[in-house]
């Protein structure tokens, strides 16, 4: 089955760090845009980062950008949320997706659910002291 993996959720103190892990099981990430979206309990689940398939294009949803930084290792197959200076409203389970065609190699200006079209099953954050 064609699927994506989460890692790296973890309890961590206000101000702290750190860094989640999206592995492709059976299936290149290379083509596609990787998007991190997140979900708290009782609240919609929100798009967090994309990064475009050449690694050189990437978006941020204003309540994290200038604290979270995506990246990809193609070689690795892998896209990694780099988060830091964690707040308590940062925490959620996280969930990286695939982008599906037409455009699948490009973030979309305004993301939404319907335009990935492989999830992973999430990882949790909390940030709590």
């Amino acid at each position: 089955q064609l699927q994506l993996v989460e890692s790296g959720g973890a309890l961590v103190q206000p101000g702290g760090s750190l860094r989640l892990s999206c592995a492709a099981s059976r299936f290149t990430l290379q083509p596609y845009a990787i998007a991190w979206f997140r979900q708290a309990p009782g609240k919609e689940r929100e798009a967090v980062s994309c990064i475009n398939t050449g690694g050189v294009g990437a978006t941020y949803s204003d309540s994290v950008k200038g604290r979270f930084t995506i990246s990809r290792d193609n070689a690795k197959n892998t896209v990694y949320l780099q988060m830091s200076d964690l707040k308590p409203e940062d925490t959620a389970t996280y969930y990286c997706a695939a982008r599906g065609p037409p455009l699948l190699h490009i973030c979309p200006n305004e993301a939404t659910e319907e335009q990935y079209r492989r999830w992973g099953q999430g990882t949790q954050v909390t940030v709590s002291s």
